[in-house]
């Protein structure tokens, strides 16, 4: 397969755009982008959980939204007309600074379960938008019904999840700039996955992927009370975007729409 490729880049300057953006703008403004190119800057690559082998050889490819990827050489999704979408992993979590940052565990609530309320969540919705693809480019195959074609397993782990309430935005925002998470002045609700796509008949990996996102950033939002609320936002585009790549014809881009909502005022 002829993919156009580059090494992952650095993100030296994020920091410095977003702060840039935060110092010169005033009330609410929103940037969107459909050309990877202000989420390439802004959203640095969740590091390897491990969920994927050989992470080294994880690339980023200009026509995939995602972050990190890796396509077997010759592999064709032509050839497969199933998919199995394989329970979301939640082992290889990522450790989430905001757990240590919290002063009363009251606001912590049962977080190992809301995680996996999140991971039911981003597998129905995967399921769900390849049902309704109206090109129906994949039968989505349920266990315990097996293939009867050749057929695709798609693996999925979450490996971040930043909760989104009102106290920790304050929290995020109440110290000098430079101290808590998120370059200790921007309040980032991100939420970050791993996978993999194997083949059923020959049970091999034929390509690997990952992506962080954030779904927007501002000291207090009051429209998003829950813990979760933006990670749901980010795994709907997620599943979107694989629906999107399974339908890809030849140089098709398939964009991320990032929005980015500034409030620091």
């Amino acid at each position: 397969m002829n993919i156009n490729k580059h090494p992952l880049p650095r993100h030296t300057k994020k920091s410095a755009l977003l702060l840039s953006a935060i110092l010169t703008l005033s009330g609410c403004s929103i940037f969107q982008d459909e050309s990877n190119e202000l989420k390439t800057v802004a959203v640095e690559p969740a590091p390897n959980a491990g969920f994927i082998a050989n992470p080294e050889r994880d690339v980023k490819i200009a026509y995939l939204p995602f972050q990190r990827v890796w396509i077997k050489p010759g592999f064709d999704k032509s050839g497969y007309q199933q998919l199995v979408v394989a329970p979301v992993d939640t082992q290889h979590m990522l450790k989430m600074d905001w757990l240590h940052d919290m002063s009363s565990a009251t606001w912590m609530g049962n977080v190992q379960s809301d995680i996996a309320e999140l991971a039911k969540y981003f597998h129905d919705q995967v399921v769900k938008n390849f049902e309704e693809d109206p090109n129906q480019r994949f039968q989505i195959i349920e266990p315990p019904a097996k293939p009867d074609q050749p057929a695709l397993r798609l693996e999925l782990a979450l490996v971040e999840i930043d909760p989104s309430t009102p106290v920790l935005h304050a929290l995020s925002w109440a110290g000098p700039i430079g101290t808590g998470s998120a370059v200790g002045m921007v309040n980032q609700r991100r939420a970050a996955f791993e996978g993999r796509l194997r083949d059923l008949q020959t049970n091999e990996i034929v390509a690997t992927f990952a992506d962080r996102n954030m779904q927007d950033i501002g000291p207090l939002d009051l429209t998003r009370l829950t813990w979760y609320g933006p990670a749901k936002g980010i795994m709907d585009m997620w599943a979107k975007q694989f629906v999107q790549i399974a339908n890809r014809k030849p140089g098709e881009v398939i964009g991320d729409p990032t929005a980015f909502t500034l409030k620091p005022f």
